[in-house]
């Protein structure tokens, strides 16, 4: 692996654990302080996690990426909303079906999450 790339995926790693923070972060706040649905919460907080990752993706992880065309845009915002609806399959299922407790199916749910954003946000981003 060049090292150029090998910088960058840690620096997608670390933008990623930063977003991590904000959407655990927004899930608990909003289910246990609002009171709101843990999967109206989990949406919630993917959506500004999600807003907060483009920024730094495009500003920090991916280096050189330039201005954004309307297409680049339409695919992150594609596959952030392909991500919402796998993020949001898993935490039912965690859930509801196998009865683990919403903020722990936050973690598996991100886990899986994780890897289709990378490629997906890549080719997003780079173009």
């Amino acid at each position: 692996m060049e090292k150029n790339r090998l910088y960058e995926i840690i620096r997608f790693a670390v933008v990623g654990g930063a977003s991590f923070l904000v959407d655990y972060g927004l899930l608990y706040a909003c289910t246990e302080w609002l009171g709101i649905h843990y999967l109206y919460s989990a949406a919630l907080s993917f959506t500004v996690s999600v807003i907060f990752n483009y920024w730094l993706c495009v500003v920090f992880v991916f280096q050189g990426a330039g201005t954004q065309t309307g297409r680049q845009a339409a695919l992150f915002i594609g596959s952030s909303v392909a991500g919402l609806g796998i993020n949001q399959v898993c935490m039912w299922l965690f859930v509801e079906k196998f009865g683990i407790h919403y903020m722990l199916a936050k973690i598996g749910a991100t886990f899986i999450v994780m890897f289709w954003n990378y490629v997906m946000k890549r080719k997003a981003v780079r173009g």
